[in-house]
C-alpha cells in the first residue's frame, strides 16, 4: 500500500522547459565577430552559485583557523580561472572525437564547435580540480597560505559546488543515466539527441544529476562532521573528499549513456574516479607522518597583521575562546577593600 502510494505521488521527475535566457539586440559587429544577441544559461548560474557558496563557506572555515579574513579570494583569483582551462581541456582530451573528427572544427573561433568555445558547452569536474589544484597551489604561494590548510578547509565547500553544479545537467536535459521505470525516473524531452534510437516515447531515465546532488551533500555533512576531530589535518580531510566523490562518481558514470571514450572497458571518468581514490588514499597513508595539531595556517615567516608572522613549524594558533575578563561583585569588593 505505501509503495503504491509513493508511486502515485512521485510517479516521475520533469525537466525544466527552458535551459537559458537570451536578450535580442544589435547586430553588432567587432572584428570577424557579429553580435546580435546576449544569453545567460541557467547551467553558469548553477556553477557561479557553487562558487560563491564555496567561496564563504572555505572564507569561514579559513578565519576560524587564524587566517586572514577573505584571503581566499586572492587564491581563488587563480585557482578559479585555472579550474575553469583545466575542466575544458579535460573535456576535449576525453571527448577528441567530438571536436577532431572529420569534418570538425577545432580551431576556428568564429565558427561553432571549436575547441574554445566553451559557452557551447563541455567541461569536466576532474579537469577542474587539477586545474583549480595548480591555481591554489599558486595562490597559497603567493599568499603565504599552508595548500594543505587550504584544501582542508576548501572540501566541504568544493563538494557543496558540484552539488548546486549538477543542476545545470537537469536544465540542460544532459548526462543522464539508464532507462528506468522507477517512479523518481527523469522525463526528457522526445527530440534530445542523447536519447538512444529504439526507445519507446515517454521513457524515463535515472536522473543521475539528482544521485550525485544527494551524495554530495551528505559527503558536506560528513565532512563537515569530520573536521571537528583534529586528526582530520594535515589534508586529510581533502583526502577524504577524493574518496568520497571518486566512489559516489564511479557508480553514477557506470549508468550514464553520454559518449565517453572507453578506456580497457571502462569510462575515462570511472578512470579518474580510480584515481581520485588511490590518490585520497595515498594522501592519508603520506599525511599520517604528521602527529598532533596543525601549525598555523600560515608557513613559516609568513601572517598577516592581525595574528603576525609565523618563525617555525612549532608555532601553533590556539582558537579556543579567549577568557573571561569580567570583574564579578565579589572580586570588586574585596579589590575596594583591599585599596583601603
Amino acid at each position: 500500500m505505501l509503495s503504491s502510494a509513493l508511486t502515485n505521488v512521485v510517479a516521475s521527475i520533469p525537466s525544466p522547459p527552458v535551459s537559458s535566457w537570451t536578450w535580442e539586440f544589435g547586430p553588432w559587429t567587432l572584428g570577424p565577430f557579429t553580435f546580435g544577441q546576449f544569453t545567460i544559461h541557467f547551467y553558469a548560474l548553477c556553477i557561479i552559485a557553487g562558487i560563491i557558496a564555496a567561496t564563504i563557506l572555505t572564507h569561514r572555515r579559513l578565519t576560524r583557523r587564524g587566517a586572514e579574513p577573505w584571503i581566499v579570494i586572492d587564491i581563488a583569483l587563480l585557482a578559479v580561472p585555472l579550474a575553469i582551462i583545466g575542466a575544458r581541456i579535460f573535456h576535449v582530451v576525453t571527448h577528441p572525437g567530438f571536436y577532431f573528427g572529420e569534418g570538425s572544427n577545432p580551431w576556428d573561433l568564429t565558427r561553432p564547435g571549436s575547441v574554445w568555445a566553451i559557452w557551447e558547452g563541455g567541461i569536466a569536474i576532474y579537469g577542474a580540480l587539477l586545474g583549480g589544484a595548480i591555481g591554489a597551489w599558486l595562490g597559497c604561494k603567493w599568499t603565504g597560505i599552508r595548500f594543505w590548510t587550504f584544501a582542508d578547509a576548501l572540501a566541504p565547500g568544493l563538494l557543496l559546488a558540484q552539488a548546486m553544479g549538477r543542476f545545470g545537467n537537469w536544465f540542460n536535459q544532459e548526462l543522464f543515466g539508464l532507462p528506468t521505470d522507477l517512479p523518481w525516473g527523469l522525463e526528457i524531452d522526445p527530440d534530445n539527441a542523447a536519447i538512444p534510437a529504439g526507445l519507446a516515447e515517454g521513457t524515463l531515465f535515472h536522473p543521475t544529476f539528482l544521485y550525485e546532488v544527494i551524495w554530495n551533500v551528505l559527503g558536506v555533512v560528513v565532512l563537515l562532521w569530520l573536521s571537528r576531530k583534529r586528526v582530520f589535518q594535515w589534508g586529510r580531510l581533502f583526502a577524504v573528499y577524493l574518496i568520497w566523490y571518486g566512489a559516489g562518481r564511479v557508480v553514477w558514470e557506470s549508468i550514464r549513456i553520454d559518449p565517453s571514450e572507453v578506456i580497457l572497458g571502462l569510462r575515462t571518468n570511472v578512470w579518474a574516479s580510480i584515481a581520485a581514490i588511490v590518490l585520497g588514499i595515498v594522501i592519508l597513508a603520506v599525511q599520517a607522518r604528521h602527529t598532533g595539531d596543525e601549525p598555523s595556517p600560515y608557513v613559516p615567516g609568513r601572517g598577516w597583521a592581525g595574528r603576525g608572522t609565523v618563525d617555525s613549524d612549532e608555532d601553533f594558533v590556539d582558537i579556543s575562546e579567549p577568557p573571561s575578563t569580567a570583574v564579578t561583585p565579589e572580586a570588586a569588593a574585596t579589590s575596594t577593600a583591599a585599596a583601603k
